[in-house]
């Protein structure tokens, strides 16, 4: 697992969009919603609420250790982290999970609650593809999209300075508009 890693965090993240979307949801769906609640917390609060790391891949950025939980990885987690995510997240279809479990909200901050309820108010809706293809148009995709198509590799570690740069405008996403002043005040506390 990554160092400053939360995999509880992370599991309560997956549960409380699963549980927001009836009480299953796409794999790849929940990735970016986590992404999503991530890249927004990290700019408004200059930290991710999982601290995981993040993959640029062919459908756009993964975190790395929140995917392993998701798929029940035994190879990469350790006892502990399996079965703490047993309690809340069940495997149940190959592309969809459940949640087990009524999610835990008492291991996130106020401001994490405030994150995944905005991404998912703005983004639960979409459709796993949709938010692939959505993901393509950020800073953090795009700087390793040449890379990716050469094909030599598979996945690259995105660079979280990347986070902080503005989408383009024809996306006017009003979540993601800060200001460059608000912006830069984030990003320096960040890599502090």
């Amino acid at each position: 697992m990554t160092i400053g890693f939360h995999y509880k965090k992370a599991v309560q993240a997956l549960a409380f969009f699963a549980q927001k979307s009836g009480g299953r949801l796409n794999k790849m769906k929940a990735i970016k919603l986590i992404w999503l609640a991530d890249r927004l917390h990290l700019r408004k609060y200059a930290r991710t609420i999982t601290g995981d790391i993040y993959f640029a891949m062919p459908y756009g950025p993964v975190a790395s250790s929140t995917r392993d939980l998701l798929e029940h990885n035994d190879r990469l987690l350790s006892q502990v982290e399996l079965e703490y995510t047993c309690l809340f997240l069940g495997k149940f279809e190959k592309y969809e999970y459940s949640h087990i479990n009524s999610p835990d909200l008492s291991v996130f901050s106020k401001t994490d609650i405030e994150c995944l309820c905005l991404i998912y108010d703005a983004f639960g809706n979409f459709d796993a593809f949709t938010l692939s293809e959505l993901s393509h148009q950020f800073p953090e995709w795009r700087a390793y999209e040449a890379l990716l198509e050469q094909g030599n590799c598979s996945r690259f570690e995105i660079d979280f300075a990347l986070f902080f740069e503005k989408i383009p405008p024809q996306l006017s996403i009003e979540i993601f508009n800060e200001s460059e002043d608000f912006l830069e005040i984030s990003k320096s506390l960040y890599f502090v």
